[in-house]
Protein backbone atom coordinates (compact mmCIF):
# COMPACT_ATOMS: atom_id res chain seq x y z
CA UNK A 1 0.00 0.00 0.00
CA UNK A 2 1.39 3.30 -0.76
CA UNK A 3 1.57 6.08 1.16
CA UNK A 4 -0.87 8.91 0.66
CA UNK A 5 -0.10 12.60 -1.19
CA UNK A 6 0.59 14.69 1.43
CA UNK A 7 -1.92 17.49 2.77
CA UNK A 8 -0.51 19.92 4.70
CA UNK A 9 -4.06 21.48 5.37
CA UNK A 10 -4.82 18.27 7.29
CA UNK A 11 -1.66 17.43 8.78
CA UNK A 12 -1.23 20.74 10.58
CA UNK A 13 -5.43 19.76 11.74
CA UNK A 14 -3.94 17.34 13.32
CA UNK A 15 -0.70 17.80 14.65
CA UNK A 16 -3.17 20.44 16.53
CA UNK A 17 -5.39 18.35 18.01
CA UNK A 18 -2.38 16.05 18.70
CA UNK A 19 -0.57 18.46 20.81
CA UNK A 20 -4.14 19.56 22.18
CA UNK A 21 -4.35 16.58 23.67
CA UNK A 22 -1.05 15.65 25.36
CA UNK A 23 -0.32 19.40 26.50
CA UNK A 24 -0.18 18.55 29.97
CA UNK A 25 1.76 15.61 30.02
CA UNK A 26 4.00 17.30 26.96
CA UNK A 27 5.61 19.85 29.32
CA UNK A 28 6.71 17.13 32.13
CA UNK A 29 8.51 14.71 29.32
CA UNK A 30 10.30 17.61 27.78
CA UNK A 31 12.60 17.85 30.52
CA UNK A 32 14.43 15.14 29.03
CA UNK A 33 15.57 17.84 26.15
CA UNK A 34 16.86 20.10 28.64
CA UNK A 35 21.10 19.77 27.31
CA UNK A 36 19.16 20.28 23.99
CA UNK A 37 17.66 23.57 24.99
CA UNK A 38 20.49 25.30 27.34
CA UNK A 39 22.52 24.31 23.73
CA UNK A 40 19.90 26.26 21.69
CA UNK A 41 19.90 29.25 23.87
CA UNK A 42 23.93 29.19 23.80
CA UNK A 43 23.67 29.63 20.09
CA UNK A 44 20.90 32.58 20.26
CA UNK A 45 23.28 34.89 22.53
CA UNK A 46 19.93 36.35 24.30
CA UNK A 47 21.07 39.77 25.85
CA UNK A 48 19.07 41.97 28.08
CA UNK A 49 16.64 44.37 26.41
CA UNK A 50 16.11 42.13 23.22
CA UNK A 51 12.43 41.17 21.66
CA UNK A 52 12.29 37.51 20.93
CA UNK A 53 9.81 35.31 19.11
CA UNK A 54 9.92 31.18 20.09
CA UNK A 55 7.91 29.21 16.78
CA UNK A 56 6.27 26.16 17.89
CA UNK A 57 6.50 26.99 21.55
CA UNK A 58 4.53 24.11 23.29
CA UNK A 59 4.31 25.03 26.97
CA UNK A 60 6.31 27.73 26.81
CA UNK A 61 9.51 25.84 28.52
CA UNK A 62 12.11 27.50 25.86
CA UNK A 63 10.29 30.92 26.20
CA UNK A 64 10.46 31.07 29.77
CA UNK A 65 14.06 30.44 30.03
CA UNK A 66 14.43 32.81 27.24
CA UNK A 67 12.55 35.82 28.59
CA UNK A 68 14.65 35.25 31.90
CA UNK A 69 17.71 36.12 29.89
CA UNK A 70 16.37 39.07 27.97
CA UNK A 71 15.76 40.62 31.73
CA UNK A 72 15.29 43.50 32.40
CA UNK A 73 13.30 45.62 29.67
CA UNK A 74 13.11 42.15 27.32
CA UNK A 75 9.89 40.38 26.05
CA UNK A 76 9.13 36.95 24.64
CA UNK A 77 6.46 36.00 22.43
CA UNK A 78 5.74 32.31 22.95
CA UNK A 79 3.16 30.93 19.97
CA UNK A 80 2.58 27.77 18.38
CA UNK A 81 -0.87 26.46 16.60
CA UNK A 82 -1.65 24.16 19.64
CA UNK A 83 -3.86 27.00 21.96
CA UNK A 84 -4.26 24.46 24.65
CA UNK A 85 -0.26 23.82 24.71
CA UNK A 86 -0.13 27.74 24.95
CA UNK A 87 -2.44 27.74 27.74
CA UNK A 88 -0.26 25.18 29.51
CA UNK A 89 2.60 27.10 28.96
CA UNK A 90 0.68 29.96 30.28
CA UNK A 91 -1.09 28.00 33.85
CA UNK A 92 2.55 27.19 34.53
CA UNK A 93 4.44 30.85 34.26
CA UNK A 94 1.73 32.02 36.80
CA UNK A 95 2.38 29.34 39.06
CA UNK A 96 6.03 29.66 39.32
CA UNK A 97 7.34 30.92 42.47
CA UNK A 98 8.28 34.53 42.79
CA UNK A 99 12.29 33.31 42.93
CA UNK A 100 12.24 31.38 40.05
CA UNK A 101 9.97 32.98 37.80
CA UNK A 102 9.79 36.52 36.08
CA UNK A 103 10.23 39.76 37.79
CA UNK A 104 7.03 40.71 39.49
CA UNK A 105 5.03 43.23 37.39
CA UNK A 106 6.97 42.76 33.98
CA UNK A 107 5.10 42.01 31.01
CA UNK A 108 8.09 39.86 29.84
CA UNK A 109 6.34 36.76 28.61
CA UNK A 110 3.41 36.54 26.46
CA UNK A 111 1.25 33.53 24.54
CA UNK A 112 -0.26 33.27 20.96
CA UNK A 113 -1.45 31.04 18.54
CA UNK A 114 0.34 31.86 15.69
CA UNK A 115 1.06 29.43 12.24
CA UNK A 116 4.58 29.67 11.46
CA UNK A 117 3.88 29.34 7.92
CA UNK A 118 2.06 32.83 7.98
CA UNK A 119 2.71 34.69 10.80
CA UNK A 120 0.59 37.62 11.46
CA UNK A 121 3.50 39.77 12.84
CA UNK A 122 5.21 42.91 11.37
CA UNK A 123 8.28 43.19 9.58
CA UNK A 124 11.51 43.26 11.65
CA UNK A 125 10.24 43.34 14.76
CA UNK A 126 12.47 40.96 16.96
CA UNK A 127 15.92 40.73 17.32
CA UNK A 128 15.80 36.96 17.81
CA UNK A 129 13.47 34.01 16.54
CA UNK A 130 13.82 30.53 18.36
CA UNK A 131 12.33 27.02 17.25
CA UNK A 132 13.30 24.03 18.93
CA UNK A 133 12.78 21.03 17.45
CA UNK A 134 10.23 22.42 14.84
CA UNK A 135 11.34 22.99 11.48
CA UNK A 136 10.99 19.32 10.08
CA UNK A 137 7.14 19.58 11.70
CA UNK A 138 6.17 22.53 9.03
CA UNK A 139 4.55 21.12 5.57
CA UNK A 140 6.54 24.05 4.36
CA UNK A 141 9.51 24.47 6.01
CA UNK A 142 10.91 26.86 3.49
CA UNK A 143 7.72 29.09 3.96
CA UNK A 144 8.55 29.46 7.55
CA UNK A 145 12.23 30.26 7.60
CA UNK A 146 11.41 33.20 5.35
CA UNK A 147 8.81 34.32 7.74
CA UNK A 148 11.49 33.85 10.84
CA UNK A 149 13.35 35.94 8.42
CA UNK A 150 10.91 38.52 7.52
CA UNK A 151 10.17 39.39 10.81
CA UNK A 152 13.73 39.57 12.38
CA UNK A 153 15.29 43.14 11.89
CA UNK A 154 18.22 43.17 10.19
CA UNK A 155 21.39 41.87 12.41
CA UNK A 156 18.75 39.89 13.94
CA UNK A 157 19.65 35.83 14.53
CA UNK A 158 17.58 32.68 14.18
CA UNK A 159 18.77 29.98 16.67
CA UNK A 160 17.03 26.89 16.04
CA UNK A 161 17.24 23.09 16.86
CA UNK A 162 16.33 19.40 14.53
CA UNK A 163 17.05 16.06 15.00
CA UNK A 164 20.45 14.70 13.90
CA UNK A 165 20.67 11.76 11.01
CA UNK A 166 17.65 8.74 11.49
CA UNK A 167 20.60 6.47 12.56
CA UNK A 168 21.84 8.69 15.14
CA UNK A 169 18.94 9.20 17.37
CA UNK A 170 17.74 5.54 18.55
CA UNK A 171 15.54 8.40 21.10
CA UNK A 172 13.01 8.16 18.26
CA UNK A 173 13.61 5.88 15.85
CA UNK A 174 13.27 2.69 18.35
CA UNK A 175 9.27 3.70 18.49
CA UNK A 176 8.95 4.38 14.85
CA UNK A 177 10.90 1.40 14.02
CA UNK A 178 7.82 -0.96 15.86
CA UNK A 179 5.28 1.44 14.33
CA UNK A 180 6.12 0.66 11.03
CA UNK A 181 6.40 -3.15 11.00
CA UNK A 182 2.93 -3.37 13.01
CA UNK A 183 0.61 -0.95 11.27
CA UNK A 184 -0.11 -0.10 7.88
CA UNK A 185 0.86 2.91 6.19
CA UNK A 186 -0.53 6.33 8.16
CA UNK A 187 -3.56 8.06 6.02
CA UNK A 188 -2.09 11.09 6.47
CA UNK A 189 1.17 11.13 4.83
CA UNK A 190 4.03 12.98 7.51
CA UNK A 191 7.32 14.39 6.90
CA UNK A 192 9.93 12.85 8.29
CA UNK A 193 11.43 14.29 11.45
CA UNK A 194 15.12 13.47 10.11
CA UNK A 195 14.60 15.38 6.92
CA UNK A 196 17.32 17.81 8.74
CA UNK A 197 19.06 15.26 10.03
CA UNK A 198 22.01 15.93 7.36
CA UNK A 199 24.08 19.57 8.42
CA UNK A 200 24.43 20.40 4.56
CA UNK A 201 20.44 20.14 4.27
CA UNK A 202 19.74 22.55 7.27
CA UNK A 203 22.34 24.74 5.99
CA UNK A 204 21.43 25.51 2.30
CA UNK A 205 17.79 25.78 3.38
CA UNK A 206 18.88 28.86 6.06
CA UNK A 207 20.83 30.11 3.00
CA UNK A 208 17.75 29.66 0.63
CA UNK A 209 15.90 31.89 3.12
CA UNK A 210 18.13 34.84 2.82
CA UNK A 211 20.29 34.18 6.02
CA UNK A 212 24.04 34.30 6.20
CA UNK A 213 26.92 33.69 8.48
CA UNK A 214 25.35 30.11 9.38
CA UNK A 215 26.55 27.60 12.24
CA UNK A 216 25.19 24.36 12.67
CA UNK A 217 26.35 22.04 16.15
CA UNK A 218 25.72 19.08 16.60
CA UNK A 219 24.42 17.81 20.41
CA UNK A 220 24.42 14.80 21.87
CA UNK A 221 22.54 13.91 24.71
CA UNK A 222 21.44 10.55 26.55
CA UNK A 223 17.79 9.92 28.07
CA UNK A 224 17.54 7.25 31.00
CA UNK A 225 14.17 5.40 31.50
CA UNK A 226 13.09 3.02 34.38
CA UNK A 227 11.61 0.62 32.11
CA UNK A 228 10.47 0.38 28.63
CA UNK A 229 6.30 1.37 29.61
CA UNK A 230 8.58 4.84 30.78
CA UNK A 231 10.17 5.02 27.17
CA UNK A 232 6.93 4.24 25.76
CA UNK A 233 5.00 6.82 27.47
CA UNK A 234 7.40 9.51 27.17
CA UNK A 235 7.10 9.10 23.27
CA UNK A 236 3.43 9.05 23.40
CA UNK A 237 3.69 12.26 25.42
CA UNK A 238 5.82 13.96 23.22
CA UNK A 239 4.92 12.80 19.59
CA UNK A 240 1.89 15.50 18.67
CA UNK A 241 -0.57 14.43 15.77
CA UNK A 242 1.16 11.00 16.11
CA UNK A 243 -0.44 10.43 19.69
CA UNK A 244 -3.59 11.28 18.50
CA UNK A 245 -3.27 8.14 16.15
CA UNK A 246 -2.29 6.07 18.27
CA UNK A 247 -4.41 6.68 20.54
CA UNK A 248 -7.12 5.71 18.76
CA UNK A 249 -5.98 2.15 17.83
CA UNK A 250 -7.81 -1.07 19.46
CA UNK A 251 -6.24 -2.40 22.77
CA UNK A 252 -4.91 -5.11 21.49
CA UNK A 253 -2.62 -3.25 19.00
CA UNK A 254 -1.88 -1.01 21.53
CA UNK A 255 -0.46 -3.91 23.69
CA UNK A 256 1.33 -5.21 20.47
CA UNK A 257 3.24 -1.79 20.00
CA UNK A 258 4.38 -2.06 23.74
CA UNK A 259 5.42 -5.44 23.52
CA UNK A 260 7.72 -4.56 20.31
CA UNK A 261 9.25 -1.68 21.87
CA UNK A 262 10.25 -3.47 24.64
CA UNK A 263 11.85 -6.20 22.91
CA UNK A 264 13.67 -2.75 20.62
CA UNK A 265 15.02 -1.23 23.63
CA UNK A 266 17.11 -4.85 24.52
CA UNK A 267 19.88 -3.05 22.95
CA UNK A 268 20.00 0.29 25.52
CA UNK A 269 19.80 -1.98 28.37
CA UNK A 270 21.82 -0.33 31.45
CA UNK A 271 21.58 -1.59 35.23
CA UNK A 272 17.86 -1.93 35.73
CA UNK A 273 16.82 0.74 32.87
CA UNK A 274 17.46 1.99 29.90
CA UNK A 275 19.61 4.68 28.76
CA UNK A 276 19.08 6.13 24.79
CA UNK A 277 21.30 8.42 23.21
CA UNK A 278 19.92 11.19 20.40
CA UNK A 279 21.82 13.65 18.15
CA UNK A 280 20.54 16.71 17.66
CA UNK A 281 21.72 19.49 15.30
CA UNK A 282 21.88 23.28 16.46
CA UNK A 283 22.25 26.13 14.04
CA UNK A 284 22.22 29.85 14.26
CA UNK A 285 22.30 32.34 11.63
CA UNK A 286 21.72 35.80 10.69
CA UNK A 287 19.84 38.29 8.55
CA UNK A 288 21.89 40.59 6.99
CA UNK A 289 22.72 44.05 8.29
CA UNK A 290 21.04 47.12 6.31
CA UNK A 291 23.01 47.99 4.24
CA UNK A 292 24.15 44.26 2.70
CA UNK A 293 22.38 41.80 0.32
CA UNK A 294 19.21 40.65 2.08
CA UNK A 295 18.38 36.84 0.61
CA UNK A 296 16.43 38.90 -2.41
CA UNK A 297 16.73 35.40 -4.32
CA UNK A 298 15.14 33.87 -1.58
CA UNK A 299 12.13 36.99 -0.84
CA UNK A 300 11.04 36.69 -4.41
CA UNK A 301 10.54 32.66 -3.97
CA UNK A 302 7.29 33.88 -2.78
Amino acid sequence: MSTPDFDARRFKSIERAGFNRIAARYADGAHLRADLADALLGAARLAPGQQVLDLASGPGLLARAAARQVQPGGWVLASDIAEEMLAEGARRTLGETAAAALPAGTPALSFAAADAEQLCLPDASFDCVLAGLALFMFPHPDRALIEMHRVLRPGGRVALSTWGARDDVPLIRCAQDCIARLLPAPKVARPSVFRFGDAAVLEAALEAAGFVDVHIEPCRFTCHFADAAAYWQTFLDLAGGAAEALARLPQATQHALRDAVSAELDAHRSGSGYSIDALALVASAQRPAEGTLDGQAATNSW
